[in-house]
């Protein structure tokens, strides 16, 4: 009785996630494709009556859009939640946990409080339409808006890495007795809350591609791997993956390195980013918005780009490109999507006088994201692999909204910023207590040195080919928890000289340059050849 109580369960929950996902994928342009491409094949001689729906069928594999079916599938199973209780509320889809909701609530208010304060200062309108000569003045030096040198001295970022860091430092479950794990390194580091993260053997079992006898683009004095070989055949199979357009295939590939020629095909492709001309049309009226009206967050945007990718060696080139998809980015209401699985809520704005009421409430800015401090370093590294503004644009929201959008947002997932923090601390503790302890005790708190780097996922730290390959495996795991795995790894790598260090500038400059480290040898190693 229990097992056929356990199948109907199983049934209904898969029968409920198909429905789900027909009903996500009826109205999109590919819907209207597919039904066009199986209404047009009818007329073909091959096409029989008295077979006529496996005929259709066996069209649609043959040319293509079977496959590209199975890839949108593919992409909703990986950005959308599993389904919950039918009964549970839609707050539960966005956080399970009351506490964690509450404190990204209280954040919000905060984020906004800052914005409004901004606003009301420096008498800048929220958003206003730009006169004819501006708009006309915008659209001719599109290309080159990095020559522009508004006055952005007023303005300040909303919020930075360390203000964030602060708000997750004082989080705490109400429910919990910290004295009751007294036995525990819980202590010593700065996160309290109690959520399940990969230990060492976990994160072993979870990427078996990276063990010392695995061949991995980004290791080039393998032990046991001839690396030139493994280069050629690595290359091989990834234009066979590219051929076969296949998203599922492409995932897994990129857990060993994308080569450099094939990794813009191979990450669209994992992303289901197209760029058809239907996007090349949504992306020209997001520029098309842009001109028309000026935003506030317009100046954040500018404000940050001008500290943070034009101070870079590596980035300061793809500036206009910066400002380009950044303020596209923020009239994208195709973005909101998102917030039915992000613990965060969109900001809203209210007309002038008409304040708490929610029929005049509008979600501002447009895509409900308002830019932190280090904000453009999400896009600057994709720069590299897309010279096409609508392509660039494309792959930069699919990464926000699969990943991106939870190094900033509080919650409870695996990937969220939270779970990153408390499994870096753990893994540290784990591995090296001591150094743990030492930098404790000089009140250099690891986290509070590390945050900065994981909240970007490194963007702006590490050399540009050794972060390419760090994002390589968060596409192949579906996953950001690598980036934790690094950032203790990086510990691990410099702890003789950080024991030897007696203050937190000390610490700080020890681990100031981190642009000559190899990354996937620093992970290979500290996973798989930590003694535990």
């Amino acid at each position: 009785m229990e097992l056929g109580l356990i199948m109907m369960d199983g049934e209904t929950e898969l029968s409920f996630t198909i429905a789900q996902m027909v009903q996500r994928l009826k109205g999109t342009h590919l819907h209207s494709q597919l039904e066009r491409q199986a209404k047009d094949c009818l007329h073909r001689p091959d096409i029989k009556l008295d077979s006529l729906k496996d005929d259709v069928r066996n069209f649609l594999k043959v040319s293509g859009w079977e496959k590209k079916l199975q890839n949108a599938v593919y992409r909703e199973l990986h950005i959308r939640p599993a389904p919950g209780h039918p009964a549970a509320p839609p707050e539960h889809t966005k956080e399970p946990l009351a506490y964690m909701r509450k404190a990204q609530a209280s954040w919000e208010k905060r984020i906004l409080k800052s914005l409004n304060s901004m606003c009301t200062e420096l008498d800048v309108p929220l958003a206003r339409k730009r006169p004819l000569p501006e708009q006309r003045e915008l659209s001719n030096k599109w290309n080159e808006m990095g020559t522009d040198e508004p006055d952005l001295s007023k303005f300040r970022p909303v919020y930075a890495p360390k203000d964030f860091l602060e708000v997750l430092v004082s989080l705490r479950n109400p429910n919990l007795d910290c004295s009751e794990d007294v036995s525990s390194h819980s202590q010593w580091g700065l996160i309290k809350v109690p959520l399940h993260v990969r230990d060492i053997r976990q994160v072993r079992d979870a990427c078996p591609e990276l063990t010392l006898t695995s061949g991995q683009l980004g290791i080039d004095d393998h032990p046991y791997v001839h690396a030139d070989l493994f280069e050629s055949e690595h290359v091989r199979l990834g234009k066979r993956v590219l051929s076969e357009q296949d998203s599922a295939a492409a995932q897994q590939y990129s857990r060993q390195g994308c080569p450099t020629g094939l990794r813009a095909e191979l990450w669209a492709l994992i992303l289901n980013s197209t760029n058809d001309p239907e996007d090349v049309m949504h992306y020209e009226q997001l520029k098309a918005g842009v001109i028309q009206h000026g935003l506030l967050v317009d100046n954040l945007i500018y404000k940050d780009v001008k500290l943070t990718a034009s101070n870079d060696d590596y980035y300061f080139v793809f500036e206009d490109f910066l400002y380009q998809v950044l303020l596209c980015f923020s009239r994208d209401t195709t973005v909101l999507e998102h917030f039915s699985y992000n613990s965060a809520t969109p900001p809203k704005s209210y007309i002038q006088g008409k304040a708490e009421q929610n029929e005049y409430a509008v979600i501002y800015p447009p895509n409900g994201v308002i830019p932190f401090h280090g904000f453009s370093m999400y896009v600057a590294p994709l720069c590299f692999l897309y010279n096409e503004p609508s392509r660039l644009y494309g792959v930069f929201r699919e990464m926000y909204i699969r990943y991106f959008f939870r190094l900033h947002s509080i919650s409870s997932h695996p990937s969220g910023i939270v779970s990153l923090c408390l499994q870096f601390e753990r893994l540290l503790q784990g591995h090296l207590p001591q150094l743990f302890y030492h930098l404790r005790e000089i009140g250099a708190q690891p986290l509070s040195i590390a945050f900065k780097w994981m909240v970007r996922a490194f963007s702006g730290y590490l050399s540009t080919d050794q972060l390419l390959f760090l994002w390589d495996r968060i596409l192949g795991y579906d996953s950001l928890e690598i980036v934790a795995v690094l950032a203790a790894a990086v510990f691990a790598f410099r702890a003789e000289n950080l024991m030897e260090v007696t203050s937190l500038a000390s610490a700080e400059a020890v681990l100031a340059d981190l642009s000559t480290l190899k990354v996937m040898p620093l992970i290979q190693i500290f996973v798989f050849a930590t003694v535990v």
